[in-house]
């Protein structure tokens, strides 16, 4: 983990915002502050908010997320890891129990519908057991495109982008980018067939 000695005098945040190893545990207060703020206003997203009243819920996204465009409908339980890091664009709808590791920056492009129980993971550890035990972890951003159709139970890894025009099949595991007009499922996530592009 070289670029933690070069850069020892970087802050772990400033480490995780520039993909580099950085100490993701605890003990780091800057971190641990952040991820409790955020994790309050998920409690209260999830407990205290109801599914009548739209209006406070898009008060508490506002207040969660780095950025959302209109018609955003996210239906509770939802987790995030920090908030600031999200950023997505109109007409995009999460169904139950999606979890966004923002670690690094998520974006979410207009039109795309996610299944339940979808996961993004920015996250990284290292393969090495020992550096792993440390508490090292690296974040590498997540780019879905627009009008993408993600089924439920799909789990996103570090550093993937998923191009425009993509359905997602439920139960995928995308660990390799997924390029525009197509079809992808499995895990790992392979193209099953490609989409004529859209016309409007």
């Amino acid at each position: 983990m070289s670029d933690n000695l070069e850069n020892a005098e970087l802050s772990n945040y400033e480490k995780m915002i520039r993909g580099m190893w950085y100490d993701a545990s605890e003990g780091d207060p800057e971190l641990t502050a952040k991820r409790l703020n955020a994790k309050d206003l998920c409690l209260e997203y999830n407990t205290r908010i109801k599914f009548t009243d739209p209006e406070k819920q898009q008060e508490l996204l506002k207040r969660l997320l780095g950025s959302f465009g209109k018609n955003l409908c996210i239906m509770a339980p939802l987790m995030v890891d920090y908030g600031y890091n999200i950023h997505i664009g109109d007409d995009v709808f999460f169904n139950h129990n999606t979890y966004l590791m923002d670690t690094a920056p998520i974006t979410i492009g207009d039109r795309v519908f996610v299944g339940p129980n979808t996961g993004f993971y920015c996250a990284a550890h290292p393969l090495d057991a020992v550096e792993r035990a440390k508490g090292l972890e690296r974040a590498l951003p997540i780019t879905i495109g627009s009008d993408v159709w993600i089924g439920g139970n799909a789990v996103f890894m570090p550093g993937v982008s998923v191009g425009s025009n993509v359905v997602v099949g439920a139960g995928a595991v995308v660990t390799h980018d997924i390029p525009d007009n197509c079809v992808a499922v499995g895990n790992p996530c392979k193209i099953l067939k490609e989409l004529p592009p859209i016309k409007r």
